[in-house]
């Protein structure tokens, strides 16, 4: 299974991005898929999930600001990030929801006051 998450960057507190994940060695579309992050110092936390069928489910501190999407026929996980704010300063990764497989490199996100 490899995970390749792109698209961090560097922004301004209330910029957006829009990471991208991009799956392969198995079938995307029959799995639960998330986004998760990890600031140094600090455990990995659960940003934002969706099922099979596109259902989306949000940690309480990105509610209203991030949005999970998947398009099963590229396999690809995407994350639109919007007013962001320094404390999302992160390297972001993709998974399945549970269990993990293996963790990819993950994405940076940087998000400046």
């Amino acid at each position: 299974v490899q995970l390749q998450a792109s698209g961090g960057g560097l922004v301004q507190a209330g910029g957006s991005l829009r990471l991208s994940c991009s799956v392969s060695g198995v079938t995307f579309s029959i799995q639960a898929m998330s986004w998760h992050r990890q600031a140094p110092g600090k455990q990995r936390e659960l940003v934002a999930s969706t099922n099979r069928g596109g259902v989306a489910d949000y940690g309480d501190s990105v509610k209203g600001r991030f949005t999970i999407s998947r398009d099963n026929a590229r396999k690809t996980l995407s994350l639109q990030m919007n007013s962001l704010k320094p404390e999302d300063t992160s390297v972001y990764h993709c998974n399945r929801l549970r269990p993990y497989y293996a963790w990819g490199q993950g994405t940076l996100v940087t998000v400046s006051s």
